[in-house]
C-alpha cells in the first residue's frame, strides 16, 4: 500500500524525456521491468499492450509512483551526465535463459565509458562461439540504457546494430565519451 492506504498497481509506467527522446519506463513490485525507446503515443500504446500481454496485468500510467521514482531520477541523472551507474532493482521476468545470462553479465561487467565485442561477451558467459546469439540477446533486451546494450560493438571496430537505431547508439556512446559528439 502507498502512503494513502491505496494498493499499488502491479505494473506502472511513465514516459520521461531524455537526451535521446522520450523513454517509457515500466516497473513492477520487483523492479524496473521495461525501457522503451522513442515512446511516442503509438510506440507507447504498443509497449503497454505488450506488457499487459506478457505480464498478465494491465500496466497503469503512474509517473508519481514510488515504484518509478528512483528509476526516473537515475535515468534523468544519467542523461545529465551526473550518473555513470544505475543502482536499481531490476525485474528480469521478460527475459530468460541465455539472453538473461548475457544481459546480467553486461549489466555487471561492462562499465560506463567502455565497450565490449559481441564475441568477447559470449566468451564471458562460457559460450565463445555465440557472438551472433549475443547479438540476438542485445536485440531482446527489455531494459536498454539501464542494461547497456549500446556498449556492445563489433570486434572489428564497427558499431554493430541497435534496437533503438544507430543514431541513438551513437548518441549514448558519445554521452559516455566512447565516441565524439556528433557535429550536428
Amino acid at each position: 500500500m502507498d502512503s494513502q492506504g491505496q494498493v499499488e498497481p502491479r505494473v506502472v509506467w511513465a514516459v520521461v524525456e531524455s537526451g535521446i527522446g522520450p523513454l517509457l519506463l515500466a516497473a513492477s513490485r520487483e523492479g524496473l521491468v521495461n525501457v522503451v525507446f522513442h515512446a511516442t503515443d503509438a510506440v507507447r500504446d504498443r509497449a503497454v499492450e505488450r506488457l499487459a500481454s506478457r505480464l498478465g496485468t494491465e500496466p497503469v500510467e503512474a509517473p508519481g509512483s514510488p515504484l518509478l521514482a528512483e528509476a526516473i531520477r537515475q535515468v534523468e541523472a544519467y542523461f545529465a551526465g551526473e550518473r555513470h551507474d544505475f543502482d536499481l532493482p531490476l525485474d528480469w521476468s521478460l527475459i530468460s535463459g541465455f539472453n538473461r545470462e548475457v544481459l546480467r553479465e553486461l549489466a555487471s561487467g561492462v562499465p560506463y565509458g567502455t565497450v565490449v565485442g559481441y564475441g568477447d561477451l559470449a566468451g564471458r558467459v562460457g559460450q565463445p562461439g555465440a557472438a551472433q546469439a549475443v547479438g540476438m540477446a542485445m536485440g531482446a533486451n527489455p531494459l536498454p540504457v539501464v542494461v547497456p546494450c549500446h556498449r556492445v560493438v563489433e570486434s572489428g571496430g564497427g558499431i554493430g546494430g541497435f534496437g533503438g537505431g544507430l543514431e541513438t547508439k551513437r548518441r549514448l556512446l558519445a554521452l559516455e565519451g566512447v565516441l565524439p559528439e556528433p557535429l550536428f
